[in-house]
């Protein structure tokens, strides 16, 4: 089987990296970079980890559609949004180079876009298959395993994805609300 990982350079991604990795998967990890509205080191972070597990890498900028989503759409949907873009991103490069599964390092209630609700609304945005290793984990796990795996100190350091993001995110949605919001900034 065939896992294309989204991988931002923090704890939960290297850990799901790793995890997977020693299941036999054959693995591509891919990073979406908000450059120039943070600086590098999530793609640095995250090419390191995937240079430690011999995982090939590879950068995709996301930054024009993420300045359209927070400035177009109704700001608390936020990281739903962008989420979904970078899932069906995924899926399109999934399907062209023949990838089985997404892999991602989500984990319920640990940020304001990973309750039940606001996943099954992320996952709406795809049709392929979403493996979340670390799903049941609270955060402590993962640090725990992040230094078991030898990425303690990789991982370390600010979280810099939320940048543009609400400081009250939605934590309930609903997906025609989320589809509704995503043709704003889609098609224009």
């Amino acid at each position: 089987m065939k896992g294309l990982i989204l991988i931002s350079g923090g704890f939960d991604s290297a850990v799901v990296a790793k995890i997977m990795k020693d299941k036999g998967l054959e693995l591509k990890a891919i990073h979406f970079s908000y450059e120039p509205f943070t600086n590098n080191s999530p793609e640095i972070k995250s090419r390191e980890i995937c240079k430690i597990l011999n995982i090939p890498f590879e950068v995709y900028n996301i930054s024009k559609e993420i300045e359209k989503i927070s400035k177009k759409c109704i700001h608390k949907y936020y990281f739903i949004l962008t989420k979904r873009l970078m899932h069906k991103k995924a899926e399109e490069i999934a399907k062209k180079e023949k990838y089985d599964v997404l892999i991602n390092g989500e984990n319920i209630g640990q940020v304001g876009s990973q309750t039940i609700e606001n996943l099954m609304s992320i996952d709406n945005a795809v049709r392929i298959t979403i493996l979340r290793p670390v799903l049941c984990l609270d955060k402590q796990e993962i640090i725990d395993k992040a230094r078991e795996f030898g990425f303690y100190d990789l991982c370390s350091g600010p979280e810099v994805c939320d940048i543009l993001g609400p400081k009250n995110p939605a934590t309930k949605t609903k997906i025609e609300i989320i589809e509704k919001e995503e043709k704003k900034w889609m098609y224009t």
